[in-house]
């Protein structure tokens, strides 16, 4: 997935296309022939990092995935 901007009205795109294609050139969907250039896309960061004792609990399992019994961390 990646997404392309227009800078003169700043409209974006999201394209699902091969990593080989992802600098070519998009068509634009009105047929005013802007040009839109691929942006850097940032999706699915919400919040502060995670880290291993901020993550969920299995049904009992360590985030280690070993069983809280076998861990020996806990």
């Amino acid at each position: 997935m990646y997404e392309y901007i227009n800078d003169s009205d700043t409209e974006v795109l999201e394209l699902l296309r091969p990593m080989a294609d992802a600098d070519k050139p998009v068509q634009d969907p009105s047929g005013a022939n802007r040009k839109f250039r691929r942006r850097h896309s940032v999706f699915g960061v919400v919040g502060s990092s995670a880290s291993a004792s901020s993550a969920p609990s299995m049904g009992g399992c360590c985030p280690c995935g070993k069983s809280q019994s076998q861990c020996g961390q806990n």
